[in-house]
């Protein structure tokens, strides 16, 4: 599990398909890797990775063809900078919100506002993922822990601070750019719960 509280920058130094999978070599920045070891989670960008090779300030991951379908990583090349997190420890503050790094489908920008000192950005979600964005809801974009503060259809903004601007990936973002997406999990588990229910129950049967 994570935060969405992002510890570094790192950046895509290596990327190589393989099939319908994909190797990547993850150059980290200021990202400590001293107490990380092989099979480890770290989230970049919001995708859970787990960590085959360690280098020096660098690891290495292999990506599935259901990850690759699922976030940005099918459009990602060498040199593109990237949000990185540690996996959380029993007894760490929790920053942001509870966050899986199971990325739920791709956004799009649609627009960028300065408002002060902050900027707002408002994004596009995919088809039958805008039911789990609510307002003031908390969602993950790119791997960030962020609050939902309008919602029009589809379309939904959040407000970026100085401190995010300058410390994740997220400032550099141009309307067009897409953005990996991970709803709160309370959300996905409680559609289950409210639709799942009943069907799990008919099959079942007398044996109950």
């Amino acid at each position: 599990m994570f935060s969405g509280i992002i510890e570094a920058v790192g950046t895509l130094s290596v990327f190589t398909k393989r099939g319908h999978d994909a190797r990547a070599r993850i150059a980290v920045g200021g990202l400590d890797l001293s107490d990380v070891k092989i099979g480890d989670s770290i989230a970049v960008n919001g995708v859970c990775l787990t960590v085959t090779t360690i280098a020096e300030n660098a690891f290495e991951a292999d990506l599935s063809a259901e990850t690759l379908a699922r976030s940005t990583f099918q459009h990602r090349a060498p040199g593109d900078r990237l949000n990185l997190e540690k996996a959380l420890a029993f007894g760490q503050r929790l920053g942001g919100h509870l966050v899986s790094g199971h990325v739920d489908g791709i956004g799009k920008l649609q627009a960028r506002e300065a408002v002060g000192q902050s900027v707002r950005l408002t994004f596009e979600a995919p088809p039958g993922l805008a039911r789990y964005i609510a307002n003031k809801g908390s969602i993950c974009i790119d791997g960030v822990s962020l609050t939902v503060n309008r919602i029009d259809g589809r379309r939904f903004s959040v407000n970026l601070v100085p401190h995010t601007l300058g410390m994740t990936t997220l400032g550099a973002l141009d309307p067009g750019d897409e953005v990996n997406l991970e709803v709160d999990l309370i959300a996905r588990y409680l559609e289950r719960l409210l639709k799942g229910e009943a069907e799990t129950d008919e099959g079942l049967g007398d044996g109950r």
